[in-house]
């Protein structure tokens, strides 16, 4: 079974270039340069990896809080409408073009709490769920059928707690994207948890950069000395499961409990959620999930240009009562120390001499992810299962 095709055509990027990238693992590179510099791979990217296909836009509660019914942004390089009805709770995502002209219906960024979506330009009106209200002057058109001109409905789901949402309306089923990574995460029951820290980041590095950094830890006995602290660096195993996403487990020293910076958790276990490992999974594009014995933290991302991140960092608890500096303290270390990593890397790769480089034998999450990557850029399904 294929899952997730983009239906894309392929990548501006060297087809011989990145035939070294889908060698097997041992024998295979990393992506070239291109893919991490280029303006015109960040583009194509912002359609196909981002618009093309499910692309996570944070928690449902905090994209559409309570007494907002509208919310528009961009997924991708398309413009989104997401909507949610009081009456019953249903969330929507549409696209923002009026159906008269094309008009958008919110600027990006801006909400709305009407019961009705009004255009601003010829005051057409949709019910939330994009059905066309009103179309004023068309009311004694015998040609005129407002059921043909709702606004257009694109695929979205709400899962565990996050909204995902596929702008271009060609993706595979969700189901089929996110694959095994269900059984994975189920059990940290991240739809019931309570949000109780957020940073966010600006990351002078490309987005893809991030999420290679965070599925190897080979860098982690130079650049982590408060992880190699409380977790073996050479601990655990990485899946190889259907759907698409990339990841794996690692376990604690004998004195910690959870990533902390002494190993001690001041919360309450998830009850369901395994004790003895750290679970670090990334389900493409742009949401990074790892779950621990008693918090989840996500990384969100959202690329701003080819060497320029925007990041969304999350602590989620089973309790509203717990103090949740022991689990921020250490991951913003933590993650500061990656940032630094990741830039460097950036900056090396538009030096002239660079060349891909292979795989160390510690590194084949990464491995994973760089071939889920190309086969992408090829127009290929992004994983085979």
């Amino acid at each position: 079974m294929t899952v997730s095709n983009l239906n894309a055509p392929a990548a501006p990027l060297d087809p011989e270039q990145l035939a070294s990238a889908l060698l097997p693992f041992g024998q295979s590179t990393m992506l070239p340069a291109d893919a991490y510099t280029s303006n015109a791979v960040l583009d194509w990217e912002r359609r196909h990896f981002m618009a093309g296909s499910w692309l996570c836009l944070g928690r449902v509660a905090d994209v559409l809080p309570e007494g907002m019914t509208q919310r528009a942004l961009v997924a991708g390089d398309i413009q989104v409408l997401l909507t949610r009805d009081p009456s019953d709770g249903a969330v929507h995502a549409l696209a923002n073009t009026c159906r008269h002209r094309g008009h958008e219906l919110l600027p990006t960024d801006e909400t709305a709490s009407g019961r009705t979506v009004l255009c601003p330009y010829h005051a057409w009106t949709y019910k939330l769920d994009g059905s066309l209200n009103q179309a004023p002057g068309f009311r004694d058109n015998e040609h005129f059928a407002a059921s043909d001109y709702g606004l257009v409905r694109l695929p979205l789901e709400v899962w565990h707690g996050w909204v995902f949402v596929n702008a271009t309306g060609t993706a595979a089923p969700f189901a089929e994207h996110v694959g095994a990574f269900e059984q994975i995460v189920t059990p940290y029951a991240p739809e019931s948890l309570v949000v109780k820290a957020r940073h966010t980041y600006i990351v002078n590095a490309n987005w893809k950069l991030v999420v290679e950094n965070y599925h190897e830890c080979y860098h982690c006995p130079l650049i982590h000395p408060q992880l190699c602290e409380v977790s073996p660096p050479t601990s655990g195993d990485n899946y190889d499961l259907p759907g698409a996403f990339v990841g794996g487990t690692m376990t604690f020293r004998d004195h910690a409990e959870t990533m902390a910076l002494d190993g001690v958790s001041r919360g309450k276990p998830i009850d369901t959620a395994p004790q003895d490992v750290v679970s670090y999974v990334g389900l493409f594009p742009n949401l990074l999930v790892s779950g621990h014995p008693d918090y989840v933290m996500t990384h969100r991302l959202v690329p701003l240009a080819p060497d320029r991140s925007w990041i969304e960092c999350t602590w989620l608890f089973p309790s509203e009562d717990v103090d949740p500096s022991y689990a921020v303290d250490f991951w913003d270390i933590t993650n500061r120390q990656d940032w630094g990593a990741c830039e460097s890397v950036q900056r090396g790769l538009n030096s002239p001499h660079f060349k891909p480089g292979p795989f160390a034998p510690s590194e084949d999450a990464v491995h994973q992810w760089v071939t889920m990557l190309a086969r992408g850029y090829q127009g290929k399904p992004l994983h085979l299962g």
